[in-house]
């Protein structure tokens, strides 16, 4: 029985399902012919050109790795340890700690090496005592054998002519032996001496290497050259450097301690519009994190030279911005939007960009039952300037009427000349 009222019921509620769908469809097909339009305004009219950003200190401390790497020979190094990024520090507060695994096994290398340059330097003073002492008692006995030649001549006065000659020989030989080994002291001294001074200099020369790679390790514990925030670096794919970051002896900068009472919104604008971008031209600069806060700026520096975005084909150039406000609750990395103002116009005409078509060479817009042809100027973002064939309060559709072909083109020349006032030269065209 409960099977038989089952498939009335069904039949039922689709049925109400369709007449709903249709009065739905029917309903949302009406509001979808209404044609939207805009009246044309008058007032100040801004170009700018929007990019997004962030947040950087204009000055900033850099805190340094140890000095004096390329000089022990160590051309990278790792960090080991670092404070979280943004952390307040003072003045010689530690900072971060690098890899000493080089820098130490080169000490332990270079303690080994003086140790055995001591024991050489103890050796050859031995050396060259036991050598001297040999060689001053050698010329003691030349000395005494000279003397006792001197005598034997003395005594053989009364003796043979023969024998006196004899005598006399041999006093000359014992003192050119003599004269020879006094001459070979000399030289063997001289010799010792400039052995041992080479040997003390290799000594005194890894000394004082083993001292500057001492003072060098010290570095490797980094600490704050004065009081601020710190701020982790980026290297030269954006990222921050943070444990496991390498610093080189060419880029031997570990972080940063910004100097937050000057801040810029590094920024990067795209090749269309890079041409409308000047030096000194006035920006807004907003905060994402603060969306109600609105900065002024001024644009400091335009890069001549684009760069390649990563993952893009795309060419951009870096732009600059000075932020002329104090406020303490900017930070460095924080994300900015950026509306820089390239140019301001005064009392001018304009409506919506998606009112203004164009065919072939004339530009109009649907009004008033017709095509009216107009001359237009500037352009933003969102509106365009109507320099002629409007007047303020006109109303102009934003879509393309149905059969628009139907609508009749009213050319310039035809017009009486309602028109919205020409920008003049004496308009402020405000370059910022």
């Amino acid at each position: 029985m409960l099977m038989k009222f089952k498939k009335p019921i069904i039949f039922t509620g689709a049925g109400i399902l369709l007449v709903l769908l249709f009065f739905l469809f029917r309903g949302s097909g009406g509001s979808a012919t209404k044609e939207l339009t805009a009246q044309v305004k008058r007032g100040n009219f801004r170009i700018i050109v929007t990019t997004t950003g962030e947040l950087e200190a204009k000055n900033s401390e850099k805190i340094m790795g140890p000095e004096g790497l390329n000089q022990v020979g160590i051309w990278r190094t790792t960090i080991e340890d670092i404070i979280a990024d943004g952390s307040l520090v003072d003045s010689g507060q530690y900072v971060a700690r690098l890899d000493q695994t080089e820098i130490s096994n080169k000490i332990k290398d270079k303690e080994t090496e003086l140790e055995k340059l001591e024991t050489q330097v103890t050796k050859t003073r031995i050396d060259t005592s036991i050598e001297m002492r040999a060689a001053r008692d050698e010329l003691i006995n030349l000395k005494y054998a000279l003397e006792e030649r001197r005598i034997i001549l003395e005594q053989s006065k009364y003796e043979p002519p023969a024998t006196i000659r004899q005598a006399e020989i041999a006093l000359e030989r014992a003192e050119r032996a003599y004269e020879q080994a006094v001459k070979n002291y000399k030289l063997k001294l001289d010799k010792n001496r400039a052995n041992m001074q080479d040997v003390q200099a290799s000594y005194e020369q890894a000394r004082r290497q083993l001292e500057i790679l001492v003072k060098v390790r010290e570095g490797f514990i980094i600490k704050a050259p004065k009081s601020g925030m710190l701020i982790y670096r980026r290297n030269w794919d954006g990222k921050k450097m943070g444990v496991g970051a390498q610093i080189s002896t060419w880029d031997n900068i570990v972080a940063t301690l910004p100097d937050l009472s000057k801040m810029i919104s590094k920024t990067y604008v795209n090749e269309i519009d890079i041409s409308k971008v000047k030096q000194g031209q006035k920006a807004i600069v907003t905060i994402d994190a603060f969306p109600d806060k609105k900065l002024n700026g001024i644009v400091r520096e335009v890069a001549n030279i684009g760069e390649q975005i990563q993952g893009s084909n795309a060419k951009v150039f870096e732009v600059i911005i000075d932020i002329t406000e104090y406020d303490s609750i900017l930070r460095p990395a924080m994300t900015t939007k950026n509306q820089i103002i390239t140019g301001e116009y005064d009392d001018v005409l304009y409506v919506p960009s998606e009112a203004v078509h164009t065919e072939g060479k004339t530009t109009f817009v649907y009004s008033r039952g017709n095509k009216i042809e107009v001359k237009t100027g500037e352009s933003n973002e969102n509106n365009i300037i109507i320099e002629e064939g409007l007047e303020e309060g006109d109303e102009v559709l934003l879509t393309i009427p149905p059969s628009p072909e139907k609508w009749k083109l009213i050319p310039l020349d035809t017009q009486d000349k309602k028109s919205g006032r020409t920008p003049q030269p004496s308009d402020t065209l405000k370059k910022s």
